[in-house]
């Protein structure tokens, strides 16, 4: 079999696949972007198969994205359903992400089953290959742009698509059995919600996919603390007390911490389990604080405390 070694592909992206000529010998391609599912190799710019699998942190990041439609529509159920109904309507946003999870995964590389072959990840420019896009003589400009980071980019779409389909599919059948407990206003609130922030999500995504690649830990971390904060402050949970005193204070907290848990596994991806994961034990540390210094920062106390000297 006969090759001639081609030439160097200009951009950072564009490579060139294998032509077969006959039984003996093969050409190559002009330098373009590299089919789906593909990557260009560094030394001989030639398009190569990717037959890695995803790392814990790509799992890990594609656990964040898949949380975001479903912690949403937990958000928007409970602002809209405030009855013991909404129980089911949460367990059913539950279960609709968790469809559309493995729909997307079955539906990956290869075909049918959650195993998922996948290109490593290098650097943040992997993600948005449609600007590293040549122009040799400044006039011509060559369209090397694919998916550098198969699948992580596509597979959020379509998981972002099932969920919007599966809720379309089982959260009116259940609204419509639930009519007589729930008031008008609270029927399809939460779906018309849906319908915004999905889009909304999906246009993140496209635009600022390989930045929340590499700081959605930190969002975690921040978030959950500040949320947190917020949520004691709305329900004026100042003391130990007040804290058990309410099921729902517990989960929301419990879930504060299942948050910065995962927070906190991103950022050190267990590279070394002897020291990271006696940093777990940091978890409950804001909310600790948060109880511990309450009384000092109450505005009703600073007030009376003013108006009484």
């Amino acid at each position: 079999m006969s090759v001639n070694f081609p030439a160097k592909c200009p951009g950072r992206y564009c490579g060139r696949t294998l032509i077969p000529i006959d039984n003996d010998s093969v050409t190559y391609s002009e330098c373009g972007s590299c089919p789906r599912g593909d990557h260009r190799n560094g030394t001989s710019w030639l398009c190569e198969r990717c037959d890695d699998t995803p790392e814990l942190y790509d799992w890990l990041y594609l656990g964040f994205m898949a949380m975001l439609p479903l912690i949403l529509h937990w958000f928007f159920i409970e602002w809209y359903s405030r009855r013991k109904s909404a129980l089911l309507l949460h367990a059913s946003a539950l279960l609709e992400c968790v469809v559309a999870a493995i729909v997307a995964l079955l539906l990956s590389d290869p075909l049918g089953s959650f195993h998922v072959r996948s290109c490593r990840v290098k650097l943040l420019s992997d993600w948005y290959t449609m600007l590293y896009n040549p122009s040799p003589d400044y006039i011509t400009t060559l369209h090397c742009t694919y998916e550098a980071v198969y699948p992580l980019y596509t597979i959020v779409f379509i998981y972002y698509a099932f969920c919007l389909l599966m809720m379309m599919l089982l959260r009116p059948c259940l609204v419509k059995r639930l009519s007589c407990s729930l008031r008008k206003a609270e029927r399809l609130n939460s779906v018309y919600a849906a319908l915004y922030f999905l889009p909304i999500l999906s246009v993140l995504h496209a635009v600022a996919g390989g930045l929340l690649y590499y700081s959605f830990p930190y969002i975690l971390l921040v978030f959950s603390v500040v949320t947190c904060a917020v949520y004691f402050a709305l329900v004026k949970i100042v003391n130990l007390r007040t804290l058990l005193s309410n099921k729902r204070n517990v989960i929301v907290l419990l879930s504060h911490w299942v948050v910065h848990t995962y927070g906190i596994l991103s950022i050190t991806r267990l590279e070394h389990p002897a020291g990271d994961l006696p940093m777990l034990t940091l978890v409950p540390g804001p909310a600790l604080f948060y109880l511990l210094t309450a009384r000092f920062t109450d505005p009703d106390r600073i007030h009376e405390e003013q108006t009484g000297s």
